[in-house]
């Protein structure tokens, strides 16, 4: 099966999966990490049951990143699936979520599909054919100064882990707080890169590893023509330690603020 063909039928599940996330009874609450996580994996444990048989009906021999504890394979085919990426929006009642689907191939993303049912929003990607939203082509902004710049940063899962990360969020927003026009964070991670390359936001950032959320967004952001480098201005890839994907006429000009990640590149299997 080609490519596009796989593309059709990732986007038409991620509109299904989305439609089924939408009609869900509101979550039940929550008071302790123990209670949220129950009911998070209530939710969520059908919603990826039902991506698992789809997919893997697709493509058989593919595997499934989240078992292999994250990592991401430099051999074979690998999926990268989040029924619910922006979780903690949506247990909030914040609409602030997407569907989240990604082939990798060869370590490399080649498909990718981020849904937002909410927004009635698509973006599609396939690795040397263009990135689109609800089928027309995006493009990233034309901007060149910081301060009209709207620019995106989160963190990763679990930050804390790594007081280094947290301590080069810090400096860096600092950084960036003093130049940029305005310094958001718009929700899931995914979606925000996504929107860079369509142009609604100029340029995001991170520190850490966050490879689950960053792989089908990237190659979005990069079929359209943003530049998806770390902070250091190297190609971005999984296992790199920070992201940094910004209009072409931004990017150096961040990269001059931005602190050094500090970490070593995870390597791939």
């Amino acid at each position: 099966m080609r490519d596009q063909e796989i593309l059709k039928k990732m986007t038409t599940l991620a509109r299904e999966t989305g439609e089924r996330v939408l009609s869900l009874p509101r979550p039940a609450s929550f008071r302790t990490l123990l209670e949220l996580r129950a009911v998070f994996e209530g939710l969520d444990g059908p919603l990826q049951a039902l991506l698992h048989e789809r997919l893997g009906a697709l493509r058989p021999a593919a595997r499934w990143v989240e078992e292999l504890k994250g990592r991401v394979p430099d051999a074979g085919e690998a999926w990268v699936v989040d029924a619910i990426d922006g979780a903690v929006q949506y247990l909030q009642g914040l609409p602030h979520w997407c569907v989240n689907i990604a082939l990798v191939r060869e370590g490399v993303p080649v498909i990718a599909v981020l849904h937002s049912t909410v927004q009635s929003e698509t973006y599609t990607a396939v690795a040397g054919g263009g990135a689109a939203r609800n089928g027309l082509a995006v493009r990233p902004s034309q901007k060149t100064e910081l301060p009209v710049a709207l620019i995106a940063t989160s963190q990763p899962p679990f930050v804390a882990k790594d007081p280094g990360d947290v301590e080069r969020a810090g400096r860096s927003l600092s950084a960036v707080l003093a130049t940029a026009g305005a310094v958001r964070n718009f929700g899931p991670t995914s979606w925000q890169v996504a929107e860079v390359a369509s142009g609604r936001i100029d340029a995001f950032w991170q520190y850490g590893l966050d490879d689950g959320n960053l792989l089908g967004a990237s190659l979005v952001a990069r079929e359209a023509g943003a530049s998806v480098t770390n902070v250091l201005g190297q190609p971005w890839h999984a296992g790199a330690r920070s992201i940094l994907v910004a209009a072409p006429g931004l990017r150096q000009r961040l990269l001059d603020l931005l602190p050094p990640d500090g970490g070593v590149p995870m390597q791939v299997l």
